[in-house]
C-alpha cells in the first residue's frame, strides 16, 4: 500500500494544503517536523488545525536536538550557506519515518510561485506532488481555504510572515525586533547562542562586522551585526519598516493586512526563505 503524507510547517500554505486534501485523500498522514525550537504560536496553531482536520498530526522529532548538532558543528551557526538545521532536524527525521515504503508526499508550493522548489526527496520510494500548482490554487486561494475552514492565520503573522524556529537566520531585521517584543525570553536564548559562538571564536561582541574580511554569517544570526547590536538600532529598524509598510499599503489597496506586512518585510529584506521550513 502506498502511503500518502502531507507535511505541515505551521505556515499558511502547508496548513491550507492539509485542509484542501482532507476530503480528497481519506488515508492521508499529516506530519510536523518538530525541532523543539518552534514558536509557541506554531504549537497552538497545530492544535487548532488538528480539530479542523479531524486527524492527529504526527510530530517527528530528531533523535538529537539542535544543541547536540550545534556542538557537532563546533559551535557554527546554521546559515543560508550551511543549512545543517534543515537537513538534520527536518529532512532526516522525515526520511527516517518514511523508511523504504512507497510514498506520495504532498508539498504546498502555490500556483503563483511554481518556479520555487519545495523539498524533493532523492529517495526513489518517495514521489513528490504539488496539488496547488496542478490545480491552480494561488495565494488568494490559500487564504480562502483557511477562512472557509474557520482557522484563519497563526498569531505570529501579526509580526512575522514565515514559520520556522524562533532563531531562524532567514528572519528580517524587523522580525527579530518582533521576536524581542513578543517573546523576550526566546530572543535572550538566541542572543546566548550567538554570544557563545563569538566567545569560542575569540570575536568581540562589539566587533564591526562591516569591516573588510569579517564574515558575520560565521558568527551571527542576522547579517552584518549581532542581535545586541541589532536591538540597539531598534528605532532605526522600525522607522524604516514603518516606511515600508506605508509604501506597501499605498501600492496594494484593499488587500489583507498579512499581504501588506509581507510586502513591507520583503522590501526590508527580500532574501528567499527555505521552503522546507516556511511554506
Amino acid at each position: 500500500m502506498v502511503r500518502q503524507v502531507c507535511g505541515i510547517s505551521g505556515g499558511k500554505d502547508s496548513s491550507a494544503l492539509a485542509v484542501y486534501m482532507r476530503d480528497k485523500v481519506s488515508d492521508m498522514e499529516y506530519f510536523f517536523c518538530d525541532t523543539g525550537a518552534e514558536l509557541p504560536e506554531t504549537y497552538a496553531y497545530l492544535a487548532k488545525l488538528e480539530v479542523v482536520l479531524g486527524s492527529k498530526i504526527t510530530r517527528l522529532n530528531s533523535t538529537r536536538g539542535f544543541d547536540h548538532y550545534f556542538e557537532v558543528f563546533r559551535g557554527a551557526l546554521p546559515s543560508p550557506q550551511m543549512r545543517w538545521c534543515t537537513n538534520l532536524l527536518k529532512i532526516k527525521p522525515l526520511e527516517d519515518w518514511l523508511g523504504d515504503e512507497e510514498v506520495v508526499s504532498y508539498v504546498a508550493i502555490r500556483a503563483d510561485e511554481k518556479n520555487r522548489t519545495g523539498h524533493v526527496s532523492t529517495k526513489p520510494n518517495i514521489k513528490t506532488v504539488f496539488p496547488f500548482v496542478d490545480e491552480g490554487v494561488d495565494h488568494a486561494g490559500v487564504i480562502k481555504i483557511l477562512d472557509n475552514a474557520g482557522i484563519n492565520l497563526p498569531e505570529y503573522y501579526k509580526w512575522r510572515t514565515r514559520s520556522g524556529c524562533y532563531f531562524c537566520f532567514f528572519q528580517r531585521k524587523a522580525e527579530w525586533v518582533g521576536l524581542a517584543d513578543n517573546h523576550p525570553e526566546l530572543f535572550k536564548k538566541a542572543v546566548a547562542i550567538e554570544q557563545k559562538v563569538l566567545k569560542d571564536a575569540g570575536v568581540s561582541g562589539d566587533a564591526d562586522f562591516g569591516a573588510q574580511g569579517m564574515k558575520s554569517g560565521q558568527y551571527t544570526w542576522s547579517q552584518g551585526e549581532t542581535l545586541t547590536q541589532l536591538l540597539d538600532r531598534r528605532d532605526d529598524i522600525m522607522a524604516s519598516h514603518e516606511k515600508s509598510l506605508k509604501r506597501a499599503k499605498e501600492n496594494r489597496k484593499n488587500v489583507p493586512l498579512v499581504d501588506v506586512l509581507s510586502d513591507a518585510l520583503d522590501d526590508d529584506d527580500d532574501k528567499t526563505p527555505c521552503t522546507v521550513c516556511h511554506l
